[in-house]
């Protein structure tokens, strides 16, 4: 086929609100390295990430654009946000073969590879590198893993960053068949799909969610949900679980450590309601906690994904569609927090 020189994209000129987002159609087609794919995209996910880098969240000095990336760096502009994608390769670098042409894939978004060479550390699709909020992208052909599956490619799209980041925290966690589970924040892309995942690998999930959303939860698998308003040590008791999996942290952070047995593992990869959290130290020690910070994915993780996802075993969760120019309403109805799983950018 024939590519264009120019493509249609949303670009984020700098830190601050969606004024940011500009859709503009002169972006310049992405040039390939030796060991790079050529994606056409056709649908794209909205998550915390893409709000977090654009708001310099991520920053530890109040928001300063130096640090403001997602690995500490600072970005440069204009960039093209999206760590969700879902299309089809259109070209591929000279080292790799064009058979692949036509395979529709997903995007694995942390990177070990760009622009031709390994990684120092790790990159984060649509934060050190352009994503997939525009009409092409380019990655490492490593990292788009071809799927075969009867979902849309809008479902898809709602699987590779919240579902590895689900699956990256059990692993971590090793969670096992009949160990007891609590997932906090369950109603978000990540928790919805940790229930999902908790549930496939045979443990008993309670998910920490608010009172309307709790029957969708139940439906996905959680047997227990607990209102996130409600105190986790009398509702649950002291020493009730085996792991938890937050995605939450904020004030009523120590309680999750007070609900873990001894020997319990702490996994946690979000800080919605706050990053920073009271530490009673003799808790860790005393109880022999494991914690686990979770960003970059252990190499099985994806193509584990990948499996479960066309053997059936999870299912998309598709809460609202936007078209890629709607952007800017589509992140505002993602921070209402009033949907269960995720929102997609239609972007073909």
């Amino acid at each position: 086929m024939t590519l264009p020189t120019h493509m249609t994209g949303i670009a984020m000129i700098g830190h601050g609100g969606p004024e940011m987002l500009q859709l503009r159609h002169d972006l310049p087609l992405p040039e390939l390295a030796a060991t790079d794919v050529l994606i056409r995209v056709t649908a794209a996910g909205v998550n915390n990430t893409d709000i977090n880098t654009r708001i310099g969240w991520y920053s530890k000095g109040d928001n300063d654009a130096e640090d403001a990336g997602w690995g500490g760096n600072a970005l440069t502009f204009p960039r093209i946000q999206g760590a969700d994608i879902c299309g089809h390769i259109v070209a591929t670098g000279p080292d790799i073969t064009d058979a692949r042409i036509g395979e529709r894939v997903i995007v694995e978004p942390c990177l070990q590879e760009a622009d031709g060479a390994l990684l120092q550390s790790p990159w984060y699709i649509g934060s050190e590198c352009d994503g997939g909020f525009a009409q092409y992208v380019r990655v490492a052909a490593r990292h788009a893993y071809p799927i075969t599956s009867p979902l849309t490619d809008t479902e898809l799209a709602s699987f590779p960053c919240s579902y590895s980041t689900a699956e990256n925290m059990l692993t971590r966690a090793n969670l096992r068949a009949g160990d007891r589970v609590l997932v906090t924040g369950a109603s978000g892309g990540v928790g919805s799909a940790t229930v999902q995942l908790a549930r496939a690998r045979g443990a008993e999930v309670i998910a920490q969610t608010s009172a309307a959303k709790i029957q969708t939860l139940m439906d996905l698998g959680a047997v227990q949900c607990v209102d996130r308003q409600d105190d986790l040590r009398a509702v649950l008791g002291e020493n009730s679980v085996d792991v938890v999996i937050d995605l939450v942290a904020g004030p009523g952070w120590p309680a999750l450590l007070d609900v873990l047995r001894p020997f319990g593992r702490y996994a946690v990869a979000g800080a919605i309601a706050g990053p920073l959290v009271e530490l009673d130290v003799r808790t860790l020690y005393l109880k022999d906690l494991s914690f686990y910070g979770c960003t970059i994915l252990e190499p099985q993780v994806f193509g584990n994904l990948i499996k479960r996802i066309e053997a059936g075993e999870i299912k998309p969760l598709v809460a609202e569609t936007y078209p890629l120019a709607d952007i800017a309403k589509a992140q505002e109805s993602f921070q209402a927090k009033s949907h269960v799983g995720k929102i997609v950018l239609m972007v073909d």
